[in-house]
């Protein structure tokens, strides 16, 4: 059908008003389960320090009676550390843009620095699980943390079908980071079962496998341990069971835990109780001076990984990630 002569039609009309939603829709992930999951403590240094010990092997104890007693041997402790790394996030707004009326939130200053807290968030446990090693930083360089793969070292294997992943773990104050192998291979239940293992042996009692996305599926599919069910609750619902939640294993029931901001080629095997986020600045916002027409304001916080006791942990290294 034609359009009647002379009709006024929105495509031709002038001044109609704009239909603009009053809501801002983000997708963004904000879950960190690392670093919501460990313990929080203070540093009162830019190097935080803590010490590990460990009991003498259990041997065979026998004594002849009326002897006389000789101390046993004295090992001393050992002082390991890490550096706090310095993040912060600024927002800088107009006083323009201050002053007009915008949708989907009052205030765009208030509403920029909520997002870079979320931001903030996520990069925090990006630094703490990733493969990064720990440096004291200089003049033109910040300082880095050691993160949770580069900690790792007692307790590790490799799937991939090259040169195994290297970690030196600490060393003289450091931590390097990892040599990754030239060719990655598929993340397998026995690789898994021999870290829980390793942590067991060494005291350890690991309750989570973090891994990330493509992973997940992978740890899915463990032949032996994954079952398709159908579940029928009511009428014609019926609901396809296809995932594992929990691992049970020889040592324990552990729990599975995406995580979007590891490193999807490592798997981690975690107690949980050994790690530690150590604050020296809690995150805060500062009002920065004024430079011209405009408001500005300072994300930031100084924070480190402590590593209580890595071997208590392990991870698998060098899995495929598609």
């Amino acid at each position: 059908m034609a359009v009647p002569t002379n009709t006024v039609t929105a495509h031709s009309a002038i001044g109609n008003r704009e239909d603009l939603a009053d809501i801002i829709y983000e997708i963004s992930p904000v879950d960190t389960p690392f670093l919501s999951g460990i313990d929080h403590n203070n540093a009162s240094a830019v190097y935080h320090e803590h010490q590990t010990d460990a009991l003498d092997a259990a041997a065979a104890n026998r004594q002849i009676e009326g002897d006389d007693a000789t101390a046993n041997t004295f090992s001393a402790t050992t002082r390991i550390g890490n550096y706090c790394q310095i993040s912060r996030k600024v927002v800088s707004v107009s006083g323009t843009q201050k002053a007009v009326d915008s949708a989907g939130r009052k205030d765009e200053e208030s509403y920029q620095i909520a997002k870079r807290g979320r931001e903030m968030k996520r990069d925090m446990e990006y630094a703490l699980t990733r493969n990064q090693a720990s440096s004291a930083g200089g003049a033109g360089t910040g300082r880095s943390l050691a993160s949770l793969e580069s900690w790792l070292a007692t307790n590790k294997t490799s799937v991939g079908t090259g040169t195994a992943q290297t970690t030196p773990g600490f060393s003289s104050g450091t931590v390097a980071a990892p040599t990754d192998s030239t060719v990655l291979g598929t993340l397998t239940k026995a690789a898994v079962d021999a870290v829980i293992q390793a942590c067991w042996t060494q005291g350890g009692d690991p309750k989570v496998i973090m891994v990330g996305p493509h992973n997940r599926t992978v740890v899915s599919g463990f032949t032996g341990i994954s079952t398709l069910q159908t579940d029928a609750n009511s009428g014609s619902d019926v609901t396809l069971m296809g995932a594992i939640d929990f691992y049970k294993s020889n040592f324990g029931v552990l729990k599975v835990v995406p995580n979007r901001f590891q490193r999807d080629e490592t798997a981690f095997i975690l107690d949980m109780d050994y790690w530690c986020m150590s604050t020296l600045r809690n995150m805060e916002q500062e009002a920065l001076s004024k430079t011209g027409d405009n408001e500005r304001s300072l994300l930031i916080t100084e924070f480190t990984l402590e590593a209580k006791q890595e071997a208590a942990s392990g991870k698998v290294s060098d899995c495929t990630t598609s």
